[in-house]
């Protein structure tokens, strides 16, 4: 069943009673309920918009799913209610849904739901859950990282504008480190970065090679950057360079994911050469995202699939980083009054 044909049976659910069965082809089916509920009145979006929106982006989308756990987040009253974090599948999901037991840290094995199918992903919609939130490693090598995440986060009195410019630092030091990054918006206020691991490459590897170039970004730049985790000893007018979620089981909103935002912002993969003043947050939403994909494709993925990282790069990088780290003498930060 192609993503259109499963939009079209939803837009006809939600016009008649709000309640029915998808069906998604090979015999497989999964039920849809509540799809006229509004889960972003600003934006008038409804349940069933967001699922026609998952199904129309699935072909970008999901190839950034596949064989990872997802996080669910979880808005049943929509953006204007109470969140909830769903991690383990539950008791009753259905059996087109993808699940596996993993293995956790404090409660043995669990069954959790696995992304890389539509039928998946419109369940956990059907749930409540307006964002998708992958791990950072795929349940084929669970204990290995395959992405590393840099998250851009500004402070409340930050432009976007310095957040980009920022982005551009970042990418003029993996460049120089011989890693490609891929960029997009966070969807809310920043710009995350990710770079392709090589398989066999350990969270703790990850978590070195992303605070090893926040701290660079830093140094270079300390009078707007910082790597202070707590909010309030953050210096005014700084942004926050996270490279705190590179571990087992920590996740970050997929590209292509919805935010629930009021606005119905979208986590948008940009093109490095997008990085510029011009760049704004609110052009990327559930309504703008479906023709961007077709005018562009997904930049984000080519980026990540076109320059693979070898372990023998990685490497290499790591040591340009620790040169460069020993060598640096921050600039005097500016008084701030």
């Amino acid at each position: 069943m192609t993503p259109s044909a499963i939009e079209s049976q939803l837009a006809a659910i939600e016009r008649g009673p709000g309640e029915g069965t998808l069906d998604l082809g090979r015999g497989a089916s999964l039920h849809v309920s509540s799809l006229g509920k509004v889960y972003f009145p600003k934006a008038k979006l409804t349940k069933g918009a967001l699922m026609r929106y998952y199904a129309r982006v699935s072909p970008v989308l999901l190839p950034h799913l596949a064989g990872r756990p997802l996080v669910l987040k979880r808005y049943p009253d929509g953006v204007g209610g109470p969140m909830f974090f769903q991690q383990d599948a539950g008791a009753h999901v259905p059996d087109v849904v993808q699940t596996e037991m993993l293995q956790t840290e404090d409660k043995g094995k669990r069954r959790r739901i696995i992304g890389g199918d539509l039928a998946t992903l419109l369940y956990t919609v059907q749930l409540g859950a307006i964002e998708v939130h992958p791990w950072l490693s795929r349940v084929a090598d669970i204990d290995s990282a395959d992405r590393c995440l840099i998250d851009l986060d500004p402070g409340a009195d930050v432009p976007f504008s310095a957040v980009v410019a920022l982005a551009r630092d970042v990418l003029r030091i993996t460049e120089e480190c011989g890693l490609a990054a891929a960029v997009k918006t966070s969807g809310s206020r920043g710009l995350h970065l990710v770079i392709a691991l090589p398989k066999r490459t350990t969270y703790e590897t990850s978590a070195r090679l992303a605070m090893q170039i926040a701290q660079l970004v830093v140094a270079a730049r300390p009078e707007v950057a910082t790597v202070e985790r707590s909010i309030k000893a953050r210096p005014a007018g700084t942004i926050y360079v996270d490279a705190l979620q590179n571990a087992r089981g920590k996740s970050a909103a997929s590209a292509y994911s919805v935010r629930a935002k009021e606005e119905a912002t979208v986590s948008a993969p940009i093109a490095a050469r997008e990085l510029t003043g011009r760049l704004c947050m609110g052009a990327f939403t559930v309504k703008t995202m479906s023709r961007r994909v077709a005018a562009v494709g997904d930049p984000f993925g080519e980026v990540l699939a076109e320059h693979p990282t070898t372990t023998r790069v990685l490497s290499r990088a790591l040591v340009v980083l620790d040169t460069a780290l020993s060598a640096a003498t921050p600039r005097r930060t500016r008084t701030r009054s």
